[in-house]
């Protein structure tokens, strides 16, 4: 059974992950997206299509990568390091 979202909630949660980039600005660099146009998208301005929703999840995987990858390099060199207090 698929779940239904309202337009609202679907915006809601778009920009939610427009944050989770850091913001608008990070946003739009990432994904090469006119800062205005994401802001309209947020604001109900623009619709939120399918192609989009689709780069924004591709975008999150990326990054949840990137950050998986910085998390391993702390972690090497925190155990690299003798046992030094912080």
């Amino acid at each position: 059974m698929a779940v239904s979202f309202s337009m609202d909630e679907r915006r809601e949660h778009f920009a939610y992950c427009v944050q989770l980039f850091g913001g608008t600005t990070a946003f739009s660099r990432r994904l090469g997206i006119d800062e205005r146009a994401i802001r309209r998208f947020i604001n109900g301005e623009r619709p939120l299509g399918a192609g989009l929703l689709e780069d924004t999840a591709k975008a999150l995987r990326l990054l949840v990568a990137e950050a998986t990858a910085a998390d391993g390099q702390i972690i090497a060199m925190l155990n690299s390091e003798p046992n030094n207090p912080s």
